[in-house]
């Protein structure tokens, strides 16, 4: 393998792709010994392997075989060490050709690319210590109902409004862009909308229903959420998905697009509704915050704050969330920032559609669909959420 100093620059150019090799091995949990011989990796096998075995995340990086994350853990697999080259030539085939110029001499890009008819796939293209690497996130051709990745009917409610800011919100990999997705297909099976999606990159691909979409990709499509935000609300919208609210610009675009009478949906990578509102009012300076404490009282109609909990079977994983949905009550206490109250509520709210992450995680061990170890592994509160277990909870289910 060559040394550090050898490795070639992430400099795509044009041409025909060199063709991949044979099989893949199968994936396990050990890594390959130094004295196994392996095949080389052919793209398309490879790729539909990850795919049928339920995989999220692929991790390709110079010296290591290919990793795979499934159901939150992180594999190995008994395919030879990439070299530098294996990792360029695995990115020149998946780039989609209209996005190669932007990619050339790139340190880092985000893009998106369409695998046969069972997924599309997610790319981060990186440099660590001077050697290209990928990471690969599987987002599956089928949209999940919203029974299907198991949050709470009341969830649908949201997908019933006209106007204000809905929030789902989650640590990275807690399945954010999928209970998105499966809200935003649920509009478009249920109502005539127009759904505009600011995306970064592009990844569940929707097709119309009685909802007609209009998908746009930083980079591609428009230069910044931002300018996407105010471009979208002169092509007709009902609804508007902002991929991730990152910065002050991005969030007091949303705030007006809500405020406007547009129903916007988003992402933040907070733990909990309090955090949320917090995060949103604290990135203003001091000065600016009580208007915008008021504003988002206003528009804000509620937030899923999520984790993905294996299941108690032990395949797959279950959405488990801390639901916010924003009473009158809730409105007065954030513009009044009285968050505690707002606490007390999340505690004491179930006819409003309102419950804990530990009550939401405790439900959820009690109908036997997770182990108690495990909810314990994702509570912001395990202590609290061991008093549950040990019976002084006793709310409903």
């Amino acid at each position: 393998m060559s040394g550090v100093n050898e490795q070639p620059m992430l400099n795509i150019p044009g041409g025909d792709q060199a063709t991949a090799e044979k099989t893949v091995a199968k994936t396990e949990t050990a890594p390959k010994k130094s004295s196994e011989a392996a095949p080389a990796i052919d793209l398309d096998t490879f790729l539909r392997m990850v795919v049928a075995q339920g995989v999220s995340d692929i991790h390709l990086r110079v010296g290591y075989p290919p990793m795979l994350r499934k159901d939150g853990d992180m594999m190995t697999t008994k395919l030879p060490q990439l070299t530098p080259d294996d990792v360029i030539s695995f990115a020149k085939k998946v780039i989609p050709p209209k996005i190669l110029n932007m990619v050339r001499n790139r340190r880092e890009y985000d893009f998106g690319f369409d695998f046969d008819a069972s997924a599309r796939f997610r790319v981060n293209l990186f440099y660590e210590m001077n050697r290209p690497a990928m990471v690969l996130r599987v987002i599956p051709c089928r949209i999940p109902t919203l029974d299907d990745i198991g949050l709470p009917n009341y969830v649908k409610r949201f997908t019933e409004l006209n106007k204000g800011l809905v929030l789902v919100t989650g640590p990275t990999g807690a399945g954010k862009t999928t209970t998105l997705a499966s809200i935003l297909n649920h509009i478009n099976h249920n109502f005539q909308k127009h759904i505009i999606t600011l995306e970064d990159p592009v990844e569940y691909v929707y097709h119309n229903a009685k909802a007609v979409f209009t998908q746009r990709e930083l980079g591609v499509d428009t230069d910044s959420f931002p300018n996407g935000l105010k471009y979208a609300l002169r092509q007709d919208p009902d609804v508007i998905l902002i991929g991730e609210m990152r910065d002050r610009e991005t969030i007091s675009s949303a705030l007006h697009a809500a405020e406007t009478g547009h129903l916007v949906f988003s992402t933040l990578h907070t733990t909990d509704a309090i955090q949320t509102i917090n995060r949103i009012i604290n990135i203003y300076e001091p000065h600016e915050r009580e208007p915008v404490r008021k504003q988002l009282a206003a528009v804000l109609q509620g937030t899923v704050s999520q984790r993905l909990v294996r299941r108690a079977e032990g395949k797959g994983r279950i959405a488990v969330a801390e639901m916010m949905t924003v009473t009158p009550a809730v409105r007065d206490y954030i513009a009044r920032n009285e968050m505690d109250e707002v606490y007390q509520l999340l505690q004491t709210g179930e006819f409003d559609g309102m419950c804990s992450l530990n009550i939401a995680l405790y439900r959820t061990y009690r109908n036997n669909l997770i182990k108690g170890e495990d909810a314990l592994v994702v509570s912001d509160n395990p202590t609290e959420l061991q008093q549950m277990f040990r019976g002084a909870f006793h709310g409903s289910g």
